[in-house]
């Protein structure tokens, strides 16, 4: 079995320091879906807040900053963080106090009289060129004010960004939040000693896009589960007719190989046998469920049928541990919807640690009304699938400190 190369080994936490009095920089994930000006889903923030409370509770003095989405310039207001900083407030019964230019002094002059029921937050640091380029000036700016930098944003701790890796390579006192604490451990806890059978549920658009993940899983999973869109690719491998759906030809041969690999292993590997299919992903007038495997010539697959539903719960609810990882169909259309949250039903009554793997699955998790019952839903994104497939996140190794 592949060592984890991370855990949180040489990282300290937030526990770990005296905070009273102290300038805490603190970096959170606050990237939230807006729609018109209004915040779709506050997921992200609310996970935040136990890290934001632990360092009020122990007498702190607060600076937050984020990013929002990709502006392009400073005048890009539609992705300022003020819905943030109003959610904030309300969840955190604290006055949020924007900071319109992220690398401004206005923290150096605002900090001395700070109260304890006020705390600072930057505007997007995505607004400063600097921040996306890992400037060392815009970070120095920073930790002129600060005393302690600690990272709570694991979803953006894959990127060398500024307030992710600059900005720590020059502070001494720094470490992570508790939302990557338990982020780390409950990845971790997939790759060590997971309570058996373990089952991977794999779905989404690409094969692509979860080959290092499932080279990596391979040696400690029990089982593979293949649904969505990159199911087709792997029954394309295995010859059967899929129609017009989604396929990556120069990743057949290489899906062939695959299951031939995880076979070798005498581990299970389980795709669908049934499809809902039509002629196009806007007509969901004629979507029917195919008999078999084979979708016509003219059709295409857009989600799982019952059988698969019912063979892929049946194995999901011996499950010790699952680890979820994208839709099983394009389940933003309530018409090719059922198999993805069939599935999340599934999950959800199983007595197993149940693990999703954040992006397209947390929403999908969320939309199935079926959140609540799952172990852990990641907010980590991309990170989460790096991290599981081995690679370094700069945001992490740059707090580590190294045991010689």
């Amino acid at each position: 079995m592949a060592t984890v190369i991370s855990g949180l080994k040489g990282i300290k936490t937030v526990r770990d320091f005296e905070l009273e009095g102290k300038v805490v920089f603190l970096r959170l994930d606050l990237n939230v879906p807006m729609e018109n000006g209004k915040i779709t889903d506050q997921n992200r923030i609310v996970a935040s807040l136990p890290t934001i409370k632990y360092c009020m509770e122990k007498g702190a003095k607060l600076v937050l900053a984020s990013h929002l989405g990709r502006p392009k310039t400073k005048d890009d207001k539609e992705f300022s963080l003020e819905p943030v900083a109003k959610a904030l407030q309300e969840h955190l019964d604290a006055e949020v106090i924007l900071i319109e230019e992220p690398d401004s002094d206005a923290p150096v002059h605002l900090l001395p009289s700070l109260k304890k029921n006020q705390l600072l937050l930057l505007e997007n640091v995505r607004f400063e060129e600097g921040e996306t380029q890992d400037s060392n000036e815009f970070a120095q700016k920073i930790a002129n004010y600060a005393d302690i930098y600690i990272n709570d944003a694991f979803g953006a701790s894959h990127r060398a960004h500024a307030t992710i890796h600059a900005l720590p390579m020059i502070m001494k006192e720094k470490g992570i939040g508790l939302l990557i604490e338990k982020e780390i451990n409950m990845l971790d806890s997939l790759l060590q000693n997971p309570k058996r059978p373990y089952i991977a549920v794999m779905g989404g658009s690409k094969v692509s896009d979860k080959i290092a993940v499932i080279e990596r899983l391979m040696d400690v999973v029990d089982g593979f589960i293949i649904g969505g869109a990159m199911a087709y690719t792997f029954l394309k491998a295995q010859g059967h007719p899929v129609g017009k759906s989604l396929v990556e030809k120069d990743k057949v041969k290489y899906a062939k190989e695959m299951i031939e690999r995880i076979q070798a292993r005498d581990k299970t590997i389980l795709f669908p046998v049934d499809h809902v299919a039509t002629k196009s992903i806007k007509d969901t007038e004629n979507a029917h469920t195919t008999k078999d495997v084979v979708i016509a010539e003219d059709e295409m697959a857009v989600d799982i049928g019952p059988q698969t539903i019912r063979n892929f719960s049946a194995a999901l609810k011996a499950a010790g541990t699952i680890f979820w990882n994208g839709p099983m169909g394009v389940f933003e259309t309530p018409a090719f919807s059922k198999g993805t949250f069939s599935i999340a039903k599934a999950i959800a009554e199983s007595e197993a640690i149940k693990i999703v793997g954040g992006g397209d699955s947390a929403a999908a998790a969320e939309a199935s009304g079926f959140a609540g019952q799952m172990t852990h839903i990641s907010t980590g994104g991309g990170a989460s699938l790096e991290y599981l497939q081995g690679d370094k996140l700069p945001g992490l190794e740059v707090l580590r400190v190294r045991i010689r």
